[in-house]
């Protein structure tokens, strides 16, 4: 018989305050003009990282700030990639590739924020 830890229950429909709101519209515009530069990326990727944990887990504001995480950790790894392969011109395509999907990720969580709605993450 193994004895497990309750964990706390997960608030998937939990409405996000006024100043998380806030805070997910600002990381938001940082993460829209990373498209064209990529340091507001850093600034908002900062911002996540710290908000995070102030929110409940499993909530609107936790997912979005979830989602756009992903978004940069993973753009990160894909950058890398392109880099490596730029030399044999894959990586250029590759490159179109990836600002293509971080408009996508942009526009969709922009979206579902506005709906006031959760990421699924």
């Amino acid at each position: 018989m193994t004895s497990e830890t309750p964990q706390p229950p997960i608030e998937t429909d939990s409405p996000a305050s006024a100043s998380e709101r806030n805070v997910l519209l600002i990381t938001y515009v940082l993460y829209g003009l990373s498209c064209f530069f990529f340091l507001t990326a850093i600034a908002g990727v900062i911002v996540n990282h710290i908000k995070l944990g102030d929110v409940p887990r499993g909530g609107v504001a936790w997912s979005h700030h979830r989602w756009q995480m992903r978004t940069f950790w993973f753009t990160i790894f894909w950058s890398v990639v392109c880099l490596i392969l730029t030399p044999f011109l894959i990586g250029v395509l590759g490159y179109l590739v990836l600002w293509l999907w971080c408009a996508y990720r942009f526009i969709r969580g922009i979206a579902v924020f506005a709906d006031g709605r959760a990421m699924p993450v």
